[in-house]
């Protein structure tokens, strides 16, 4: 089947169904979708509420509760122990269908009876300020972690860590402190897309380099200042000058390295070792278009955040030997469609919260269960038979939204079922929006609620030098320096150290941040590219790079490359915007210059 070029149902944008598209829904038998990929993204993010949490009451235990959920959501909430005990029955809520109603209405019914649990976190110790959280110990406000011991504020896919504070999608790390993108790295403060690398401030893009300072591009390096190679003694020394513990020293050398980055290539695409991937973040992969794809997936597009799986499309967060999954927001499993939240199990389609299920359809909260529908038990050929018959009634009877736009069978759940306004979930980090614009397409937002925090101290009221930060730093009220701006970063105003924190300050020599978490989060947030790829031309004009409109902006080529001084004739998908500043090279001219 040739390709084709549609109208989104939502945005009302083309976009395009590729061939390979084509087959592979022919190959789980849905038609082709009618939003367009981004917009399916969005659907699937307003289901996932990482960071945003309430205190409230458990339903059933009357305990005080942190949550996910607001105390006005219009759900039934337990906490988590209680929700995964065997005090309620999750079958006692089922009901047949309803072939004169939309099967979506009945399932949003259902979504809204049954009980949610305030937090998902699972086998944690001393660690419950986390959430989407596997194997913590000690740590304090994280989220999308897996493996992390002695950890605050480290948000996203952050993995195996230890002694980590302030981290966004990073592996293997110990000891280190807004990071982006490192891994098998120890002792690093504000470093992106590093691996190897230990003991170091500033870097970016450095692989196997120790004791670096203010870096760009550097491999197999030791005691280079700003790119430049010192003798162990000058580095030190220069070291000294910068009064990195001083937060006064640390923005001047902060400046400098910005400055530095924009002055040296960066590589179209973070790929590595994949064949046939477009897109950024993928290692080990083939035949793959999306961001963070790793470890041998194949056969993935339109996707986030994929792992150890083949045949996904339209997934955000998929792992652990996934196959054939279809508009899933974090599952796990063989041929899950449209659903949210399936851990572990098999042929799950139009469900949520759902553990170690196969051949469940349209179900909600259930554990170890087979050939439900609506949480009603069937026999296999009861169940065989309705799913049939309502596949075809979903299509027959498709269910229309507020905005009238269709949902029939193969579209995700519609945006006014989801459990949280915008603002609340990761689409607002991926894709951050103001409430006019949200509203225009029919998704909630959440204004703030009033907070009755007593600041007891400016930021500019900070010691300037961490060395001169004494114990009752703990007991202020800190205003975030966003606090008078809206900066859209969900800022919290006002915030609090904690005692693991400062011991992290002093043992590692790094000043107080002026910013809440969440500021601190959305500024890392902000160093990744966006989710959406840009076709451009390689910015190597033979002996330099294109003259970029900002002075000291024109990189000199080190060595000659294939296309001699003649302009680098090629192209690629990248997700740097045209009009960004940084100078992107192709894979070719990247490595002639850096690798």
């Amino acid at each position: 089947m040739k390709t084709e070029t549609r109208n989104c149902q939502n945005c009302k944008q083309e976009f395009v169904i590729e061939s390979e598209d084509f087959a592979f829904y022919e190959k789980i038998g849905v038609p082709p979708p009618t939003w367009c990929p981004e917009c399916r993204v969005i659907r699937r993010f307003l289901f996932r509420n990482e960071r945003t949490w309430y205190r409230r009451t458990c339903d059933a235990t009357k305990k005080p509760i942190l949550s996910m959920f607001a105390p006005d959501a219009p759900f039934t909430v337990y906490e988590l122990n209680y929700w995964r005990s065997d005090a309620w029955n999750p079958l006692s809520y089922g009901r047949e269908a309803d072939f004169s109603r939309p099967f979506l209405a009945q399932w949003n019914d259902l979504f809204h009876a049954i009980p949610e649990p305030n937090l998902a976190q699972k086998n944690t110790v001393n660690s419950d300020y986390s959430n989407y959280v596997l194997n913590l110990k000690n740590c304090y406000f994280v989220a999308s972690n897996d493996t992390a011991e002695d950890c605050a504020y480290t948000y996203t896919f952050v993995l195996n860590a230890r002694n980590c504070l302030d981290a966004h999608i990073s592996q293997n790390i110990e000891w280190s402190y807004e990071i982006v993108d490192c891994y098998k790295s120890n002792n690093l403060r504000f470093c992106q897309s590093c691996e190897g690398c230990a003991d170091s401030w500033l870097l970016y893009d450095c692989r196997n380099c120790s004791n670096c300072t203010g870096c760009v591009g550097l491999r197999s390096k030791q005691y280079c200042f700003f790119n430049e190679q010192c003798s162990r003694e000058e580095y030190f020394e220069k070291i000294k000058g910068l009064d990195l513990g001083s937060y006064t020293g640390f923005q001047i050398a902060h400046t400098r390295f910005e400055e530095l980055k924009l002055r040296v290539p960066r590589k179209f695409a973070a790929i590595i070792q994949s064949q046939n991937a477009v897109g950024d973040d993928i290692q080990y992969s083939r035949d793959v278009s999306g961001f963070v794809i790793r470890s041998n997936s194949e056969h993935v597009r339109y996707s986030y955040r994929v792992s150890d799986s083949k045949d996904i499309w339209d997934s955000f967060v998929a792992w652990n030997g996934s196959e054939l999954q279809y508009e899933a927001m974090a599952c796990s499993g063989q041929r899950i469609f449209c659903s949210a939240l399936i851990y572990g199990g098999a042929d799950v389609s139009y469900s949520y919260n759902c553990f170690d299920c196969q051949n469940v359809f349209g179900c909600v909260g259930l554990r170890n269960k087979q050939y439900c529908i609506l949480n009603k038990q069937y026999s296999k050929e009861e169940y065989l038979a309705l799913t049939r018959k309502i596949i075809i009634h979903m299509n027959e009877m498709p269910y229309r939204d507020a905005r009238k736009l269709i949902y029939g069978y193969g579209e995700f759940f519609p945006p006014e079922f989801a459990p949280f306004a915008y603002n609340e979930t990761i689409a607002q980090d991926y894709y951050p929006s103001k409430e006019e614009r949200v509203s225009r397409f029919g998704y909630r937002w959440r204004n703030k609620d009033e907070r009755d925090y007593k600041v007891t101290m400016e930021p500019s009221s900070l010691p300037d030098h961490i060395k001169d930060v004494q114990d009752g730093i703990l007991n202020e009220t800190i205003a975030c320096a966003h606090a008078e701006t809206d900066c859209g970063e969900q800022c919290a105003t006002a915030f609090k150290m904690v005692p693991m924190e400062l011991q992290f300050y002093r043992k590692t020599g790094v000043p107080l941040p002026r910013l809440c978490p969440s500021c601190r989060h959305y500024g890392r947030v902000k160093l990744k590219n966006p989710l959406r790829l840009w076709y451009r031309s390689c910015q190597c004009a033979g002996k330099t790079s294109v003259s970029q409109p900002t002075a000291n902006r024109q990189y000199a080529n080190t060595v000659v490359h294939s296309h001699g001084e003649n302009h680098c004739p090629n192209e690629f998908e990248t997700s740097y915007p045209p009009e960004r500043p940084e100078i992107v090279y192709c894979e070719q001219c990247y490595n002639a210059e850096v690798a």
